[in-house]
Parts: C-alpha cells; sequence; structure tokens
C-alpha cells in the first residue's frame, strides 16, 4: 500500500483504490473500465439512489431482517447522499455495464463506508446495504424515482409558468389583427392572442401528457431483485420500500403489478421520453415562431421585437439575435436524439434484463432538465418581454390580398381569385380593387372584409360557396 492508496479486496482480488476514496473494490474496477465519456450518472440519479438505500433500511427494520443500529448508520448515511453531500464519490463513466451494476455498488460501497465511519464497525455493502436488493431492481428502480421527482418538482412548473406567461399575453393581445399565414404565405387574418393561444394549449397538452404516465412511472421494480422472482427478498420487502420511499419523496410509489415486466423492459421510461420529444417539438415551433416574427427589423417580418439580451455579432455592430429561442430550438433538438436513443435502448431488454439501463438514465433526465431550464428562459426572457409592431402589422394586413376570400359566398371562388391577382400585381388595398370589380356597396365591401369581423369565422355574406 503506497501514501496515496489503499489496498481493497474483492471475489477478483486485490485492487488499489485512492485512500480518500469511500469507494471500494467494485468501483475502482467500474472508473478503470470504462474510461469512455467523462459523463457520470446525474445528480437526481445519485439522489435516487440515496433515497431507494434509505428507504431500503427502513424496510428491512422493520421486516426485523437488519440489525438497528446497523439500520440506522445506512440510513443516516444514504440521507446523505441522497443530499448531494458525497456527489464526488460517483465517479463512473454514464457508458458502463448495461444493468447499472457498477453504480448499484458504487452506492452500496460509499454508503457502507459511511456507514461503518458513523457506527465505529464494519457494514457490508452487499450484505447490509444491498439486503432485499438486486442492482437489476434497484436501477429500474431509481430511472423512475428520479424521473418521477425531475418531472413533478422542475419539468411540470416550468411548463406551467410558461403556459401562464402565453395566456397572459394572449390576453393582453386578444385584439391585434395580425395576417394570418400557411406554408409561410398570407392568409386570412388572426389576432395575435388567438396565435398565442394555440401556443398556450401546444404546452397545456404536454402537462397533461406528462400527468398521463404518472400512474406507470411511479410503479416500482423493487422487490423483483435478480429476475423478477424476488430471489432472496422478504415477500414483503417490495411493498415496505414503496412506502418507505413515498413518505421520504412525498410521491406515491408503488410495487409493479409485474416485476418481469419492471425489469426487462423499460416501456414506461421510453413513453416518458417520447412524451418530453412531443413537447420539446412543441418549443421548436413556439420558438421558430417568435424568431420569424422577430425576422429584420427592416428585411424580415418586424411583427415583434424580442427583448435585446446581448450583442449579436462580433463583426457588425447593433446587431442582436433572438439568442433564447435559438436556445430552445438546440434544446428541442438534444431532447429529440436522447429519445432516439432511449428508444434504441428501450429494445435490448434480453429475457429477464434491460442491459442500456445507465443511458437510458441519463438521456432521460438530460431531457427533463434541458426542457424544464429552456421552457422558464423562453417564458421569461421571451415571452413575457417582446413588443409589438402595431404599425408594421396593420400594414402588412391593409395590403393582404388573400382577405379575399370572404367574398367567396358573395362572388364566388373564381371571380374572387382574380380580384386577388389584381390587387397582389398593382400593391393595391383589396377593398380598393373588389369596388371597382364587383357592384357591392363600399359599405359592405367594409363589413365583409373587416379583419377584425374576420377572425371570428363563420360565413360573412351570402349563403355558402367559395373555395
Amino acid at each position: 500500500m503506497t501514501s496515496s492508496f489503499r489496498v481493497e479486496h474483492d471475489s477478483m482480488g486485490e485492487v488499489k483504490v485512492p485512500a480518500e476514496a469511500l469507494w471500494g473494490a467494485h468501483t475502482q474496477r467500474a472508473v478503470q473500465n470504462f474510461p469512455v465519456s467523462g459523463l457520470t450518472m446525474p445528480r437526481a440519479f445519485i439522489a435516487a439512489l440515496g433515497l431507494v438505500k434509505q428507504a431500503a433500511a427502513r424496510a428491512n427494520r422493520s421486516l426485523g431482517l437488519l440489525d438497528e443500529r446497523i439500520a440506522q448508520a445506512v440510513e443516516s448515511a444514504a440521507a446523505e447522499v441522497a443530499a448531494g453531500n458525497h456527489d464526488a464519490q460517483f465517479p463512473i463513466d454514464v457508458f458502463q455495464t448495461g444493468s447499472g451494476t457498477s453504480s448499484n455498488m458504487n452506492a452500496n460501497e460509499v454508503v457502507a463506508a459511511l456507514a461503518s465511519r458513523r457506527l465505529g464497525s464494519p457494514v457490508h455493502p452487499n450484505d447490509h446495504v444491498n439486503m432485499c436488493q438486486s442492482s437489476n431492481d434497484v436501477i429500474p428502480t431509481c430511472i423512475h424515482v428520479s424521473a418521477a421527482l425531475a418531472v413533478r418538482r422542475e419539468l411540470t412548473p416550468a411548463l406551467a409558468h410558461l403556459a401562464g406567461a402565453l395566456g397572459g399575453r394572449e390576453r393582453e393581445l386578444a385584439r391585434i389583427v395580425k395576417t394570418g399565414r400557411t406554408h409561410l404565405m398570407d392568409a386570412m387574418p388572426v389576432t395575435l392572442g388567438q396565435e398565442l393561444s394555440g401556443w398556450r394549449a401546444q404546452i397545456e397538452n404536454g402537462l397533461a401528457r406528462l400527468e398521463s404516465v404518472q400512474p406507470r412511472l411511479s410503479a416500482l421494480a423493487q422487490g423483483g431483485t435478480a429476475v423478477g422472482t424476488g430471489i432472496n427478498a422478504h415477500p414483503e420487502f417490495g411493498r415496505r420500500c414503496c412506502q418507505e420511499l413515498s413518505k421520504l419523496t412525498g410521491v406515491t410509489f408503488t410495487p409493479a403489478r409485474n416485476y418481469f415486466e419492471a425489469m426487462s423492459a423499460q416501456d414506461t421510461a421510453v413513453e416518458l421520453s417520447g412524451q418530453l420529444k412531443v413537447i420539446a417539438v412543441s418549443l421548436m415551433k413556439i420558438a421558430n415562431d417568435l424568431r420569424l416574427m422577430n425576422s429584420g427589423p427592416l428585411a424580415g417580418l418586424g411583427e415583434i421585437a424580442l427583448p435585446a439580451l446581448q450583442p449579436g455579432s462580433s463583426i457588425m455592430p447593433g446587431k442582436v439575435n433572438p439568442v433564447i429561442p435559438e436556445a430552445a430550438t438546440m434544446v428541442a433538438a438534444q431532447v429529440i436524439g436522447n429519445d432516439t436513443s432511449i428508444t434504441i435502448a428501450g429494445q435490448s431488454g434480453n429475457f429477464q434484463l434491460n442491459v442500456m439501463l445507465p443511458v437510458i438514465a441519463h438521456n432521460l433526465l438530460e431531457s427533463i432538465r434541458l426542457l424544464a431550464n429552456v421552457t422558464r428562459l423562453l417564458a421569461d426572457s421571451a415571452v413575457a418581454g417582446f413588443k409589438v409592431n402595431e404599425a408594421r402589422i396593420a400594414a402588412a394586413l391593409d395590403r393582404n390580398p388573400i382577405l379575399v376570400t370572404a367574398l367567396n359566398p358573395v362572388i364566388g371562388y373564381e371571380k374572387g381569385a382574380a380580384i386577388a391577382k389584381k390587387a397582389y400585381a398593382e400593391g393595391r388595398p383589396i377593398r380598393e380593387v373588389a369596388g371597382e370589380s364587383t357592384n357591392l356597396p363600399r359599405e359592405e365591401l367594409a363589413r365583409l372584409l373587416d379583419p377584425a369581423a374576420l377572425t371570428s369565422g363563420g360565413i360573412k355574406g351570402g349563403t355558402g360557396g367559395g373555395g
């Protein structure tokens, strides 16, 4: 043994471990075996490991399986891990053994070392900390626990905040009429409030989707142990562990209805990732609409001006870019990519165990965290503060030849098309050209072509027809 290392033993022999490390031989072998990415397991996942070890100690004590003093020491040590006091003691790469056994043993060894110090006598990582457990049920459980907590505590509040910000601007801008666009081309008018209401509904639908997966996300594999049969676990352990986790987190967790499904498949993680992808797609659409509406300020649409947050160019003075929507689109791309990886990983449930669990955990939690953070940015630094260029909007609306659509029930589609083409070719307002091309009185044309009235839908004249 050197001054900077100590020697640990496992079933494969001796291993040199850094003297100050709380981990043991298994963790050290994993550190040496997997120098892949430099990415370690997320903080939320380590917290879930601590919570599971804490709940397991309580359950084993209540079942009379674990000595009271050892159980208390393990519980206290695991609580420190859950609180983030020892994150530096979890050095294993995300790209490790597919079951996540290395991360489970990392937790077992760290908790055992802390508990041993507290107790003044040895606490064993397998016999005590891992009692009634297997990596094969601990890691799937931690995926569900960490994701459920992150969704409830981070993503759901962030999305609700964005929906609220959009709703506020929707009401504020309800009377501003603008040119609608389909295929990026001029279309019938809408109010700015109506446009924002569509964005708000997208976010609210995303919230509803997240809520729909909660019953499956709160069902845990804990108790299935090695292959789903519950070998080496007390028959009541899974239920007791879920009860203790519920007390620790305030979220109701229950044993999975079928341990074989919960351990061999990751369908719920794939489902949740798919819902995160939908939210990412929604944010991408909203962010791109904001960018286009902000484009210019002279040669683009220039309908709104997003808050100026930083200089936009190292060479072009005065340029300001839509940096928050751009950040949102990059997050959306990352989440969509993460979903692809999770989908492929979800297919790797070979017989009784999925063997791509660490990357599922990493990508799922990264997607939740990124979406939560950028959603708040989008709400506070883009949606809440953009200013509307009403003069620019009104000028474009006045020249919009597509307003002639409202005359279809009165004059027919073909005559309307001819009027629209002439108005566009001559750069004249549609009312002026329609007045020359029809026998409709000026007052009737003004009523039929009133942009504000057209935003309420319905047939504005005649009995129907048109395109």
